[in-house]
């Protein structure tokens, strides 16, 4: 028996079963005491092995949407922005929209929280295992016209256009040049009815013209990422500002 012991052990360490090597004695030995049979005992055995598997895919999934932060929905004051509906971003949480192929665009100030709950949902997306990637627009339009420079656009914008759900942060803090804006769109068109897209924006639909520095580019953009898309205003303060607010009504009162 020890014998035996010792070899299964050998075997699960080769196969690389940590977590069957782990918890090996405490499932034998409910096995023994439950009289268990062959198959649960196996069963039971190999959770152990699937649970962890699980974590570890999920944690990887979140890695490589290179997130800029780890911030979730839970971490989110929606008292402090009373303009959000709540359950529409919750409901978001629960991927519907990437089920059927929409957009979602953050739309307001700096500071209201529109990144944190672009990554919140992006977040919820990749713990589900679905693909997801964050990227801010600057960096996203250096890499695409770095890629055209280099002869391999094609590729680049397949690699963009993969995944199920990418987050495109920070649209309209940066202008961008009309033949940037060609590549901006190509993006754009081949994820069109595809897959979801998230965008951030501090710009009013009506100044995308000036931002792409083409109207007609903009136009087209603007249409194929509204057709499907749910659009949410954020009208409030600044998050980043508010502990300076708070200080400044402190020393109004003294």
């Amino acid at each position: 028996m020890n014998s035996s012991y010792n070899k299964l052990v050998q075997n699960l360490e080769y196969l690389k079963l940590k977590q069957m090597i782990v918890h090996l004695d405490e499932t034998i030995d409910f096995m023994t005491n439950n009289q268990l049979s062959f198959t649960d005992t196996l069963i039971k055995l190999t959770d152990y092995e699937i649970d962890m598997k699980e974590v570890n895919m999920v944690k990887s999934m979140v890695k490589v949407g290179a997130f800029p932060h780890l911030k979730e929905i839970k971490d989110f004051d929606f008292d402090f922005q009373p303009s959000i509906n709540k359950q529409q971003i919750l409901d978001f949480t629960t991927l519907r929209f990437i089920e059927q192929k929409e957009n979602v665009v953050f739309l307001g100030p700096s500071g209201v929280g529109k990144t944190h709950l672009a990554t919140a949902i992006g977040i919820a997306a990749a713990k589900k295992r679905t693909s997801t990637y964050f990227i801010k627009c600057n960096d996203l339009i250096m890499n695409l016209k770095r890629a055209k420079l280099e002869n391999r656009l094609e590729n680049r914008l397949k690699h963009y256009a993969k995944y199920r759900l990418l987050i495109i942060d920070e649209i309209g803090y940066l202008p961008i040049d009309a033949e940037d804006a060609k590549l901006f769109f190509q993006l754009i068109d081949m994820r069109y009815e595809q897959k979801s897209t998230i965008l951030t924006t501090n710009a009013s639909f009506k100044s995308w013209g000036e931002i792409f520095q083409d109207p007609k580019i903009a136009n087209a953009i603007l249409d194929r990422v509204l057709h499907h898309a749910t659009v949410v205003n954020i009208i409030g303060d600044s998050y980043r500002l508010k502990d300076h607010f708070n200080k400044d009504t402190k020393q109004g009162d003294r």
